[in-house]
């Protein structure tokens, strides 16, 4: 290859390495804890007032008088508060009487980023509860009313147990009535919301269900976990997305028709509301975007499922609230397309992911207890599988080489008749069987599996702490061999061992590979490139193309000793056939006489 074909690489490498930058985090310090104080307000606050399309994050102001809560709920914004706690083999769920809301929703399988504390998803002081509005004008959202209970403090679930805690508001004229239901072995409860004897009190012909504070963030990096935090509604077969992607953004939806359900995710945990009876006509979903401290940023999402009110004797809702890990299979095992709210590439890469690299991650793993172990096993078994692809483009990168000294003849000769080089230079490609994007086509070929394996290694909760040998304690995260007092442009304050490895062996690999000597900037250029955007990649990833680059080289140095001395032959007449090129170049218009 000449100049052009280098600069061409060149322009693909700085396109890629545009593309890491944006899609690879920085690391970050987690953010702080909303102070509490903060917590006290947002506790004991309610809605000032109902916009035309109800917002679940209205602006609150303090409950200073009776009239707030209307004729109606007067009064019920008074009364002492119980916590219900439900264990279950995989999390622990505090309710309270004060909202009739979950308090905390404590994972017991999985740690917070410093492996100090369980993983908590519960993000405000409460969340789920019911918000509408009162036929005396009053919006009433019930997070700030109390229930009252006769369920026992405590219950612990084994087995095949399950409980029931139901909760009832009662109003000057009739009430509301929340059961939870907690079947262990799950990570979601059924909840029946009723109101019964109301239909004199809930105006508009409508109510909402809200999760209104998102999942906390679990992570250390809050960067990388905001890049994946998103809200989602799924209905009539479609999915929609709300994603504050900068600092300032308030995006919001409010789409209408029959809804399935609504969720809200982080990098590695979602929550989500579906509607089991099928009767939400709608939804709403809104999002912000902030900044934390040392460049962090938080973004927060809430979401809600509207209901229609039909003014009679009896209405109710029936749903199922799942919070917990964002692990394929188990969302998949819903039946509802809630699985859809994961980062697993684009569309057309997603079947790759879904259909081929997950269930072969599965299996690996099925025998093979270390993650690091699985990925060395999952890279060989890649390798082997684009064995016939490398194969060719080793071939037509070697035939290339051996084509340049007639190249170059080529070139002398008719350097002054482009459109004759053009055509004896595919001549030539014809006369020995080489096909000059030979090389090139193959890698090309390659690019879906990077992205979907980027998207596997970039999400995969089953990497989450999984450590592997040595330093490498987590192949979630990247690997900090020598942590920096400094911070550098684009690498940051710190080194990763797996991405320096990978950066050598992808040297040692342009080295066998470039031996044109136009093209010697290459052996340096892309190696050097890629270890610095790949630093801030989990060190899974870089353990994957580190293991592939070595196998790469092992196929390469076999390949160059087997056909070291086999000469590059012409193709018959009887089997030679005319490329497009070849025939693009004989079309070309002849250039004016001088």
């Amino acid at each position: 290859m000449g100049r052009q074909e280098t600069f061409g690489f060149i322009l693909i490498a700085a396109v890629l390495m545009a593309w890491m930058w944006f899609t690879s985090p920085q690391r970050q310090t987690p953010p702080p804890e909303p102070p509490a104080a903060e917590t006290a307000v947002q506790r004991d606050a309610a809605p000032s007032s109902l916009p035309a399309a109800p917002a679940v994050t209205a602006a609150p102001v303090p409950v200073a008088a009776a009239d707030t809560l209307g004729r109606y709920f007067a009064g019920t914004d008074s009364g002492t508060e119980r916590t219900i706690t439900v264990e279950t083999d995989r999390y622990i769920a505090e309710l309270s009487t004060h909202g009739g809301t979950i308090v905390r929703w404590t994972l017991k399988g999985y740690s917070t980023w410093d492996g100090g504390h369980p993983v908590q998803l519960v993000n405000g002081r409460s969340d789920y509860s019911v918000l509408f509005t009162t036929t005396d004008g009053k919006i009433i959202d019930t997070k700030h009313l109390f229930f009252q209970t006769s369920s026992v403090a405590r219950r612990t679930l084994t087995g095949s147990d399950e409980a029931t805690v139901e909760m009832v508001l009662t109003a000057r004229e009739g009430r509301i009535v929340k059961t939870f239901t907690f079947r262990n072995g799950r990570y979601d409860f059924t909840s029946d919301i009723r109101f019964e004897g109301m239909q004199n009190v809930v105006a508009n012909y409508e109510y909402q269900v809200l999760w209104e504070h998102g999942v906390k963030y679990t992570e250390f990096n809050s960067v990388d976990e905001s890049n994946s935090a998103a809200a989602f509604t799924y209905g009539g077969g479609e999915l929609k997305e709300v994603n504050a992607s900068s600092v300032g953004d308030n995006p919001k939806e409010d789409p209408s028709g029959q809804t399935d359900w609504v969720a809200v995710r982080s990098k590695y945990f979602a929550a989500a509301l579906l509607s089991e009876d099928r009767k939400a006509s709608g939804a709403y979903l809104e999002g912000t975007h902030t900044s934390a401290p040392d460049n962090g940023s938080v973004e927060r999402y809430a979401v809600a499922l509207k209901y229609p009110f039909k003014n009679t004797m009896m209405e109710s809702a029936k749903l199922t609230v799942y919070l917990g890990p964002l692990e394929y299979s188990t969302l998949e095992s819903y039946g509802r397309g809630l699985h859809d709210i994961m980062s697993l590439g684009w569309s057309w890469i997603r079947p790759l992911t879904v259909y081929l690299f997950i269930p072969l991650f599965n299996i690996l793993h099925s025998f093979i207890p270390n993650y690091g172990l699985v990925i060395i096993v999952f890279s060989l078994v890649i390798k082997l599988a684009l064995h016939p692809l490398t194969r060719s483009s080793m071939r037509s990168m070697r035939n290339m080489q051996k084509l340049q000294p007639l190249m170059q003849e080529l070139r002398e000769k008719y350097q002054n008749d482009p459109q004759t080089m053009n055509l004896q230079t595919m001549k030539l490609y014809k006369d020995y069987g080489v096909n000059p994007a030979g090389g090139c086509l193959p890698l090309l070929l390659q690019m879906p599996i990077l992205f979907a394996l980027y998207s596997l290694f970039s999400s995969s909760i089953e990497l989450r702490h999984a450590p592997f040998v040595w330093w490498i304690t987590d192949l979630s995260t990247p690997d900090v061999l020598v942590p920096l007092p400094f911070s550098v442009p684009l690498l940051g304050n710190f080194i990763s061992g797996l991405t320096l490895a990978m950066g050598i062996t992808m040297y040692v690999q342009q080295k066998q590979t470039v031996t044109d000597p136009t093209q010697k900037a290459l052996v340096w250029m892309m190696p050097l490139m890629m270890t610095v955007m790949f630093n801030h990649f989990p060190s899974g990833l870089n353990l994957y193309y580190f293991v592939f680059n070595i196998l790469s080289i092992g196929q390469q140095y076999y390949f160059n000793q087997s056909h070291k001395d086999e000469p590059l032959k012409k193709v018959p007449e009887n089997k030679r056939k005319s490329g497009f090129m070849e025939r693009l170049a004989k079309n070309m218009p002849k250039p004016p006489k001088r």
